[in-house]
């Protein structure tokens, strides 16, 4: 049985929580960031941990918005401005999570839905040491785009086709900006499949191309899942 519980950490001198569940059952284990969507550190979010740590990992959710005053898609768009600070506390995240004790160093993967998953390729683009960068229904547009020649390790966005907010322009320029630097990346595309796919609350969020499916979010966690195989 995973090890679950809240653990403290510092980012950006400021004291943090995230969600960590470990499913190393004392080994050394390959370890997983979790990032968040939009709406903050959620029971969504938490139970992702729990199903990585139930196929032998250790995972860690961080909080991006903790210390931060306001809505968080108010809190989400000042990070995405403030670019030094939004890869600080994802820098923040890695460390804590390479902290544990069970967790190979040497063997670090990302993964992120939505804003998570923007999160997760931005970190890459800071050149840490990640095997793999996985994003759900992430938005491709944000960051900085001719960093990603500092990304060490394999990209896979799995995107919906009918996604209002990640438009085909916006994924075209993803790949050809992966392609320009010579990324290993894949993209699984899912067509009529909307935004927010691999939450089951994503109606109740309100916002129009916001819709759960249960089979896009099964084939998009099993291409993460052998991409992991594959690295790890």
């Amino acid at each position: 049985m995973a090890d679950s519980r809240d653990i403290t950490y510092s980012a950006s001198g400021r004291t943090s929580t995230g969600y960590l569940a470990d499913g190393s059952g004392g080994n050394m284990v390959p370890g997983v960031l979790v990032l968040h969507e939009g709406n903050g550190l959620t029971a969504n979010t938490r139970s992702k941990c729990d199903a990585l740590a139930a196929m032998g990992y250790v995972a860690f959710a961080v909080d991006m918005f903790a210390g931060s005053e306001g809505e968080p898609m108010a809190v989400l768009g000042q990070l995405i401005q403030d670019q030094p600070e939004w890869r600080a506390r994802l820098c923040a995240g890695l460390d804590a999570l390479r902290a544990q004790p069970h967790v190979d160093a040497g063997k670090l993967a990302a993964i992120g839905f939505c804003f998570g998953g923007s999160s997760a390729i931005e970190l890459a683009r800071t050149g840490a040491d990640l095997k793999a960068v996985v994003g759900f229904h992430s938005g491709l547009g944000q960051g900085v785009p001719a960093d990603s020649k500092n990304i060490k390790g394999s990209v896979l966005v799995c995107i919906g086709e009918a996604d209002p907010l990640i438009p085909k322009e916006q994924r075209d320029a993803f790949l050809a900006n992966m392609a320009e630097h010579n990324i290993d990346c894949q993209m699984l595309l899912l067509t009529g499949v909307e935004h927010s796919f691999t939450n089951k609350d994503a109606a109740s969020i309100g916002m129009a191309g916001l819709k759960y499916d249960a089979r896009a979010e099964r084939r998009s966690w099993a291409a993460m899942k052998d991409l992991f195989d594959e690295v790890f």
